[in-house]
């Protein structure tokens, strides 16, 4: 099926589209919020509150609610913020990044018989697309984070 979209609209909604896939697959009843949230973390490092909540797009109530979930779970840490001594720094434990990690193998896991068909050269196609998008990710992130240094100096 042939469609006008843009190649990187295309891109969100497959990897959306496969996120979702992979989820149902696992039979996972863990919300979605809380696997972005330690993505989030473990990618980007520690963050306020309300910088958690925006990267993760939910309210600062909801954000909150669920860092004490995932504080009674053991899978983020709240740090003292050395610059506003007000403030909290979220951060994800290594037990908080261990259950990312293994969430991430079952998610794999569950759609490898999707890919199991591909051709060498199909294969080698993903590959180089990986290597781009990792690349291109890299780069929003580091972005983020000079302006979250910037906007806390």
């Amino acid at each position: 099926m042939k469609t006008s979209r843009p190649l990187v609209e295309r891109l969100i909604i497959e990897a959306n589209r496969l996120t979702r896939i992979a989820a149902l697959a696992t039979g996972t009843t863990t919300p979605a919020a809380i696997w972005r949230t330690l993505s989030i973390l473990s990618t980007d490092g520690s963050m306020r509150v309300g910088d958690l909540a925006r990267a993760s797009r939910v309210t600062q109530p909801t954000m909150t609610k669920l860092v004490q979930s995932l504080a009674e779970d053991d899978l983020i840490l709240r740090i003292a913020d050395v610059e506003d001594s007000r403030a909290w720094l979220i951060a994800a434990t290594p037990k908080g990044v261990a259950a990312l990690d293994a969430w991430r193998v079952e998610l794999g896991e569950a759609l490898q018989p999707m890919f199991a068909d591909l051709s060498p050269a199909e294969t080698e196609t993903l590959e180089k697309a990986m290597v781009i998008l990792e690349s291109r990710t890299a780069l929003a992130t580091r972005i983020a984070q000079t302006a979250r240094t910037r906007k806390v100096a």
